[in-house]
């Protein structure tokens, strides 16, 4: 809960395919991709779940980016972010747009592509939780990080690494260092 993880909105995609699988409903009908839509903003994008770039409130979705699994390590600094507060720190009315740039499209450098993206969520939710800056100050400065950032609206961080080795010791070495906090070593698919 108010992990940045997209489980409650994940919860409700495989609630909805399981519906639509039990009443003959194909996974591109588009009754089901309304009926995502209706439930939650980022529900859709948990239908065909697979590594996307979004924008808006996650109800823009940018075509599956088909790179292999990336090792890396989640961390959770053992605090809530809850949605709501994270976009209301935003300050913006209702139904009004954040302005910002566009992002790059995902290309043959898939790095390249992700360091110039940002998370416009991320100083709102760390006002409401500071430790989010912490942990992503240590996953930073770790050997192998390729790229550090938050997930979704907080509070959870993630890195990506060169290799699987890396991670599994980077993660090691942050649930010692840190051990109130929720630490795990994975792939990004």
């Amino acid at each position: 809960m108010a992990a940045g993880l997209g489980g409650g909105s994940s919860d409700a995609a495989a609630a909805l395919r399981a519906l639509a699988q039990a009443n003959g409903i194909a996974g591109d009908d588009l009754r089901l991709w309304a009926a995502a839509r209706a439930t939650g903003a980022d529900v859709p994008v948990c239908l065909d779940p697979r590594a996307r770039m979004m924008r808006g409130i996650g109800d823009v979705i940018g075509p599956a980016l088909g790179f292999p699994p990336l090792p890396a390590v989640l961390v959770n600094p053992a605090v809530a972010a809850p949605t709501p507060q994270v976009f209301a720190g935003l300050g913006l009315a209702r139904g009004e747009v954040l302005a910002r740039a566009e992002a790059n499209d995902i290309g043959a450098d898939v790095f390249a592509a992700l360091e110039s993206g940002r998370n416009d969520l991320q100083p709102s939710a760390e006002s409401i939780a500071p430790q989010i800056r912490e942990a992503l100050d240590l996953l930073k400065t770790g050997p192998g990080v390729r790229l550090a950032r938050m997930s979704g609206s907080g509070a959870t961080c993630f890195a990506i690494y060169r290799d699987r080795h890396t991670a599994a010791r980077a993660a090691r070495a942050l649930q010692a260092e840190r051990r109130g906090w929720w630490v795990r070593a994975t792939y990004l698919r």
